[in-house]
């Protein structure tokens, strides 16, 4: 069997960098990602899968997304970071995600990851980066947080 080597050039953590703002593809959402993550979660909420419930029994005019769908299309794998971090990435270490406004079907996000703060660790270094999506009006929809233990190039503990 062959080896798939990266295609990217390899960060560790000594190259990422602070205010380094990486893209992650939009996403048109549809019935099929309401479907698909209700069966897969089990959250088959009628404000998620209930057109009319979601009309007259809430304050919104649609059925609106699944919070943690949205936040799962901000994770670092779907991201132009990925590709840099097959050699050094280690974990995935937490999450966290504000909910700001309603994603509805036909909506358009555009995820984005920011480096916000490194951690050194000794021969591996903690980085935390903050998680946007908006939609196709650009207004925010969703803010957050996620952590991804990276090794270092050089030094160890």
């Amino acid at each position: 069997m062959t080896r798939r080597e990266p295609t990217a050039e390899q960060w560790y953590f000594e190259e990422i960098e602070v205010g380094e703002t990486f893209a992650i593809p939009s996403k048109t959402i549809t019935n099929t990602h309401f479907v698909t993550f209700a069966g897969l979660t089990g959250d088959f909420h009628p404000i998620h899968l209930d057109e009319h419930y979601a009309r007259e029994e809430t304050p919104f005019d649609s059925r609106v997304a699944h919070g943690m769908m949205i936040t799962m299309f901000t994770i670092v794998g779907a991201s132009s970071l990925s590709d840099h971090l097959h050699e050094s990435a280690i974990a995935f270490l937490n999450q966290s995600s504000g909910f700001l406004n309603p994603v509805f079907e036909g909506d358009t996000i555009y995820p984005e990851l920011e480096v916000s703060e490194k951690e050194d660790k000794g021969g591996k270094g903690i980085v935390t980066l903050a998680s946007r999506v908006f939609n196709q009006n650009d207004e925010q929809v969703l803010e957050g947080e996620l952590e991804i233990l990276v090794k270092k190039r050089k030094g160890g503990d």
